[in-house]
């Protein structure tokens, strides 16, 4: 009985802390180590990202309309490019540079895509580079099953944590620490500009048959749960689906789909031979968008020092093919 009540409290305490982190992501000790336990699902701290995912059958009720659907696409690609070309390429590997205010504004446009803070992703990529489809690995495909690669690793408490020793160059700026501690509070903001967004457009152009809901629905929830599995799919189908072009010491491939899907990021493989490249499409005819976006804010000194791929590597990746 006397454990029983332990267990119970034990419980309780972390089912607490875990509601609280929903808020405050550092209201819970992140000192503890990246691997000092079972790779366990928190679902009540995944609350939040379930209830994302349930919203989403609301479209049954609100139902659509172009000007959803269109608002619903262009969030996702806007958000899309925040992610892949500034919390990957730029904060993750530094493949080019920008002032602080680009980098907070892309910053916050990435948070609210629901996928944490800045400092949390690039952490986990970075040490997905170091530890690439090893057992170290979290969201590896070949360690690990395709379920927790794709999705189970972002709900588990070992996804939740972040490890500062691999991000030093980037805790120093106070704002993105703020963004990494409260980072459910962007996302909230954007679900309430999207719901008036919609209120809007409603009032004022009723021939766009859109209202607050249905903007939401999709504007945010459908829009935001599309997000997070194209690009989880980089680091499941990423390592399972498609060709290697460069004999890396992991399974990473090159796959034209997921590259349509993720801007360029499909070009997998490639990033993973030479990854501080700000190119993941190596060659002309492989598309890599955000690659075409980024040369086009670096015409108007937005970003600037684009890091291109070495020659070497460009003639070592033409003998493979």
């Amino acid at each position: 009985m006397k454990d029983l009540k332990v267990s119970s409290i034990r419980f309780s305490r972390k089912a607490m802390l875990s509601v609280i982190n929903w808020f405050d992501s550092k209201a819970n000790d992140q000192t503890q180590s990246m691997h000092s336990g079972p790779n366990r699902i928190n679902w009540v701290r995944c609350l939040p990202f379930i209830f994302v995912h349930v919203c989403c059958f609301g479209a049954i009720f609100t139902g659509v309309s172009t000007t959803a659907l269109a608002f619903c696409l262009i969030f996702f690609w806007l958000r899309m490019f925040s992610i892949t070309a500034f919390y990957h390429r730029y904060f993750s590997h530094k493949s080019f540079k920008t002032g602080r205010f680009t980098q907070f504004l892309f910053a916050v446009m990435g948070n609210s895509s629901c996928q944490r803070g800045p400092l949390w992703w690039a952490s986990h990529h970075r040490r997905h580079h170091k530890h690439s489809d090893q057992d170290e690995d979290l969201h590896s495909p070949i360690s690990n099953g395709f379920w927790f690669s794709h999705i189970g690793w972002f709900m588990s408490d070992y996804g939740f944590k972040t490890d500062y020793s691999v991000i030093k160059d980037l805790v120093k700026y106070p704002e993105l620490r703020f963004l990494d501690r409260f980072d459910t509070l962007v996302p909230i903001l954007f679900a309430v500009a999207t719901y008036f967004i919609g209120e809007f457009i409603g009032t004022y152009w009723p021939q766009s048959e859109t209202s607050g809901l249905q903007m939401l629905v999709w504007g945010f929830f459908v829009s935001t749960t599309l997000l997070f599995h194209a690009t989880f799919t980089i680091n499941s189908l990423g390592h399972i689906w498609g060709k290697r072009r460069f004999n890396t010491k992991d399974q990473s491939r090159n796959n034209f789909w997921l590259a349509l899907l993720t801007l360029g990021e499909g070009w997998h493989n490639n990033h993973h031979r030479f990854a501080v490249s700000a190119r993941q499409g190596f060659y002309w005819w492989e598309i890599d968008v955000s690659y075409y976006l980024l040369k086009i804010l670096s015409f108007f000194c937005v970003i600037y020092d684009l890091n291109p791929v070495p020659l070497r590597i460009l003639k070592e990746g033409s003998k493979n093919g």
